[in-house]
C-alpha cells in the first residue's frame, strides 16, 4: 500500500513537472518515442520530457494507425517506453480506444503516464469529428477523474478539423478556435491543432487560439525558433522521427538485396 502511494506521488510530481514545462520562457520540444531504445536516446540527449507516437508504435506492432491496434497492446508498448526513462512521458492515446474517460485515466496512471493526447476524430462512429460539446464533456470527465485519482495528468487536446479538411479553410480555422475554447474551458492544458504544414495556417491558428498550443514540427516550413517566436508553447513530431529512421533502412535493405544475387538455378525456371 505504501509503495503504491509513493508511486502515485512520484507520478503526480512528474505530471506537475510536465505541466510547468508548458509555461517556461522556452518552448517545450517533445520528441516522440516508439520503443524503449528511442526513449532512452531522447532522454540521453537531454530532453526534459518526451511523448509517444501512436502511429509509430502501431507500425512497430504491425497494425494500422487510427486505433487499428488492440488497446492492450498500445498501453503495453507505452508502458515499456515509460519504464525505460526517468523523465515525464506524454502518451498518445488517440481518441481513447472507446474507453470511458475514467478508464482512460485509470489505465494512463497504471502505466505511469504524466499526460496524454486525446483527439476528436470519430474513429468508430458516424461522424468525421466527435461533436465539440460531447468532446468537451469527455475532457471534463478526464480532468475530474484525474483529480480524483490524485494525479493531475496533462491533457493535450488534439483538434482534427484541419486534418480532415472539414469546410472551407476559414471554417476550419473557426472550428479550431471554437473547439480550443470549449476544450480549454473543460480542462485541457494544451491545444493541438493537427494536420497541416502551412506557415499561414499556423499563424492563423495562433491568432485564433487563446491557450497553450502544440504544433506538429516535423517538416514544418517554420524553424523551431520561428515557431517559438510566434508563441507556440509546445512542439511534437508525431511519427516523423520514426519515419526518418525507417527511410534510410529501406535504402539499406534495397542495397543489401541488390548486392547479393543468388546463383542462377535452371531447375527453378518454368517450362
Amino acid at each position: 500500500m505504501a509503495q503504491a502511494q509513493d508511486s502515485r506521488r512520484l507520478l503526480a510530481g512528474k505530471a506537475d513537472a510536465l505541466r510547468q514545462l508548458h509555461h517556461r520562457p522556452q518552448m517545450l520540444v517533445l520528441p516522440n518515442a516508439w520503443d524503449a531504445a528511442s526513449a532512452r536516446t531522447f532522454e540521453a540527449a537531454g530532453f526534459p520530457a518526451i511523448a509517444t507516437s501512436s502511429n509509430a508504435i502501431a507500425a512497430t506492432l504491425g497494425y494500422e494507425d487510427h486505433e487499428g491496434a488492440p488497446p492492450d497492446e498500445m498501453f503495453a508498448a507505452a508502458a515499456r517506453v515509460i519504464a525505460a526513462v526517468n523523465i515525464p512521458v506524454s502518451v498518445d492515446l488517440e481518441a481513447g480506444y472507446q474507453l470511458a474517460p475514467e478508464a482512460v485515466v485509470e489505465r494512463a496512471i497504471a502505466i505511469g503516464a504524466a499526460g496524454f493526447n486525446y483527439e476528436d476524430t470519430d474513429h468508430h462512429g458516424p461522424d468525421v469529428l466527435v461533436p465539440a460539446h460531447l468532446q468537451a464533456e469527455r475532457i471534463a470527465a478526464l480532468k475530474e477523474a484525474s483529480h480524483r485519482a490524485g494525479v493531475a495528468l496533462v491533457i493535450n487536446a488534439r483538434v482534427d478539423s484541419l486534418f480532415h479538411r472539414v469546410g472551407t479553410p476559414e471554417e476550419q480555422i473557426a472550428e479550431v478556435a471554437l473547439r480550443a475554447k470549449v476544450y480549454s474551458e473543460a480542462g485541457a492544458d494544451c491545444i493541438y491543432p493537427f494536420g497541416f504544414y502551412d506557415e499561414q495556417v499556423t499563424r492563423a491558428v495562433m491568432r485564433a487560439v487563446d491557450a497553450p498550443v502544440n504544433i506538429l514540427a516535423w517538416r514544418h516550413p517554420l524553424s523551431l525558433a520561428q515557431l517559438a517566436g510566434i508563441g507556440v508553447r509546445r512542439v511534437t513530431f508525431a511519427s516523423g522521427l520514426y519515419r526518418d529512421l525507417v527511410a534510410p533502412l529501406k535504402d539499406t535493405a534495397a542495397a543489401l538485396r541488390a548486392s547479393y544475387a543468388p546463383p542462377h538455378d535452371p531447375g527453378t525456371e518454368e517450362t
